[in-house]
């Protein structure tokens, strides 16, 4: 080879081959089908885009349901919570009135048994 012989196409160079040439060679390669490609996949990331979309809303929305469910719960369990201390303490009550009757009464049967005893 001599020196003057130079590539059509070298690779290494940046600018010898302008972004048109490459399209109009890929154009010449593939053709329509390439267009074709291109609008078909536009059409799939559109069609991705809206039912990104659409997910996003329902999550939303799922999540606002979530969240009023538990705030739902959180209050039932509160409720239920607080009329299971009233009812212990209720209870409690009891058995602390209960308690002292039988202590009282313990008492009284003593000294009823010490009178008669004393008669």
């Amino acid at each position: 080879m001599s020196k003057t012989h130079r590539p059509v196409i070298e690779l290494n160079k940046s600018g010898d081959v302008t972004p048109s040439k490459i399209e109009v060679i890929k154009n010449l390669i593939f053709g329509e089908q390439i267009e074709a490609y291109d609008a078909e996949f536009e059409k799939l990331k559109q069609d991705i885009i809206a039912k990104k979309k659409v997910l996003n809303e329902l999550i939303e929305e799922v999540k606002t349901e979530v969240s009023q469910s538990i705030d739902n719960v959180s209050t039932d369990l509160n409720i239920r919570i607080t009329e299971v201390e009233q009812n212990l303490g209720n209870k409690v009550e009891e058995l602390q009135s209960e308690a002292v009757n039988k202590e009282m009464l313990g008492k009284l049967l003593i000294d009823l048994g010490e009178k008669i005893k004393k008669k």
